[in-house]
Formats: C-alpha cells, structure tokens, sequence
C-alpha cells in the first residue's frame, strides 16, 4: 500500500508540472490581469505539491503514516477547492481568450480558506478515524492520491 501511495504522489507530482509548463507555455498572451490569476493559481498549486512531497517524505522517512495519509488528504482537499476555477482557467487559456478573471480569482481564494477551515475540522475527523481502521484511512489516502493526479491529468488535456 506505501509503494503504491508512493507512486501515485510521484505520478500526481509530475502531472501538476506538467499542466504548469502547458499553461506557462501561454501565458505570455495573457492580459495583466490573467497573468496575476494565473500566479495566485500557481501559488494554490505549490501548495498542493507541498503537500504531496511533504506526504512522500513522511513515508520515504519512516515518518508517522497517518502524517503521510493526512497530507495526501490535505493536498486533495486543497486542489479540490480550486479545482473549478483552474479547469476553467485551462480551457480559456488553451483558447487564448483574455477575459476577465476577477469573479474566478475571487472564488479561489474563498475556496483557499474554506480549505484551510475545512481541514482543520477534517484533520480531527480522520486522526479519529484512523485510530479506528487504518485500513479505511489508507484507502482514503489511495483515492485522495487517484484524484489529484486525474485532476491534473484532466487540466494537462484540456491545455
């Protein structure tokens, strides 16, 4: 079960740099306001593969696994957040549109700290759980691990 969350980090890693690169491959068609969006977008990212390297640390270290399953978690409710608004910054920049951002860069980061409320509520919730089937927390880790790396597998196609 490690190796195989280990290897799903690795994979959702290298998909997240991937949409990167596609997107920053055009941004230099973006209006003064798209290219802001797009960095305050690349923050929420590098925060998410924070996580994920922060989760594959843990394991790689020997570290506390619920650490590990907890910032595999954490990282799939941070980009789940911001997941609306960076499919449809995606496909609006693979059309190299220029249009307005602010209702979209305002709802990221609405949803960047119902995040940060939501996890902290979460984090006791699965500390808990765990505690209770380490089976079941492993298999969360393993979907949350699956979803992000189809979400940034999803925005690398769209680009």
């Amino acid at each position: 079960m490690e190796k195989e969350l280990k290897n799903l980090i690795k994979e959702s890693k290298k998909s997240l740099e991937s949409a990167e690169k596609k997107i920053d491959a055009l941004s230099s068609d973006f209006s003064e306001e798209v290219s802001e969006f797009w960095n305050d977008l690349k923050g929420h990212f590098s925060k998410v593969n924070d996580k994920l390297k922060q989760a594959y640390d843990d394991f790689d270290n020997g570290e506390s696994k619920l650490d590990a399953h907890l910032s595999m978690m954490e990282a799939r409710d941070k980009l789940e957040k911001v997941k609306k608004s960076a499919e449809e910054f995606a496909l609006t920049a693979s059309k190299k549109t220029k249009e307005e951002y602010s209702m979209a860069s305002l709802k990221a980061h609405l949803a960047k700290m119902e995040a940060e409320d939501k996890w902290e509520e979460t984090k006791k919730e699965l500390s808990h759980t765990y505690a209770k089937s380490k089976v079941e927390v492993e298999n969360l880790a393993k979907k949350a691990g699956k979803e992000i790396n189809d979400i940034f597998v999803k925005l690398t196609e769209i680009v």
